[in-house]
């Protein structure tokens, strides 16, 4: 039998050792999959195992010469990362969340500790949070995983969450409506607290005494001094319906968004006092990306 301390694993390892004492059989209807594995491995990696090993075994129906068998609910897609994240070999590398999702259930059914922290940091890998965050987010709440929920829930601010579509939509198939709700929440208090700090910058004083805001042609005479120039008055409007959708600079501080609404004034000089009021930009920016941006 192999100890557990002994022998080093190459990552080309196929699970069909000649030490092995127990198989696992996958769920495959058609062609199932023996997976020969170590009972001393898979007691440290795992109470489930350590505890199902404790029992008292009865007589194998298999001939002597037979390894015990454990038939298991995964498919050998699943059980083969699984156990491969289990040995000391290499850790496989998940390329979707559909696969990882299912691995990390197993893991999560077999109580691999260790697996579940690995999966933890895949899960929230830049890859999956740019491309995926609502569904990273649902992931992460049905395991219970809340450290990566609160990261995922920041990379949703920019989805509009009452549009999704494809994947995403049916993502909320498997997210209970408390998580949701939540999601929801955060989106709105902080389109909410956005749309507050734009409103409080005076065309007279700028945000925090930053500058003015100021177009020479709109109100920056002694004739037009009052209010705020037309550009500023298109941006704020533009701004407050797409923080509605979402709550995030990315968008309103764009050089295009910023610009569009200054084309869309009916102001020559508008554009000009874009790049003039830079500051008092600068700092609106800041505070709206200091508000809180995690469930």
């Amino acid at each position: 039998m192999m100890s557990c301390s002994s022998s080093t694993i190459s990552s080309s390892y196929e699970f069909d050792s000649p030490d092995a004492d127990v198989v696992l059989v996958s769920s495959d209807p058609v062609s199932p999959s023996q997976f020969h594995v170590h009972r001393c491995i898979l007691a440290v990696a795992s109470p489930f195992f350590r505890d199902m090993f404790s029992l008292p075994q009865g007589p194998s129906s298999s001939c002597s010469d037979k390894l015990p068998t454990i038939p298991v609910s995964e498919s050998r897609d699943v059980l083969d990362p699984l156990l491969r994240f289990v040995y000391p070999i290499p850790d496989p590398i998940l390329v979707s969340l559909d696969e990882l999702d299912k691995v990390l259930a197993a893991a999560v059914k077999y109580e691999f500790d260790a697996t579940i922290r690995a999966l933890r940091g895949f899960l929230i890998s830049p890859a999956f949070l740019h491309t995926s965050p609502v569904r990273v987010y649902s992931i992460a709440c049905r395991y219970g995983l809340m450290d990566e929920a609160k990261i995922a829930s920041r990379y949703t601010l920019g989805t509009d969450l009452l549009q999704l579509e494809g994947v995403a939509a049916e993502e909320l198939k498997n997210m209970v409506a408390w998580d949701f709700h939540r999601l929801l929440m955060l989106h709105k208090g902080r389109s909410e607290a956005a749309l507050a700090f734009i409103r409080t910058v005076e065309a007279e004083e700028g945000l925090c005494g930053g500058g003015v805001v100021k177009c020479v042609q709109c109100n920056g005479s002694m004739f037009t001094a009052q209010g705020s120039p037309k550009w500023w008055i298109e941006w704020e409007k533009r701004a407050e319906k797409e923080l509605k959708i979402r709550p995030t600079t990315e968008v309103i501080f764009g050089l295009e968004f910023l610009y569009g609404a200054a084309r869309s004034a009916g102001c020559i000089r508008c554009t000009g006092s874009v790049v003039e009021s830079w500051k008092v930009l600068a700092d609106l920016k800041e505070a709206i990306d200091s508000l809180p941006s995690t469930i």
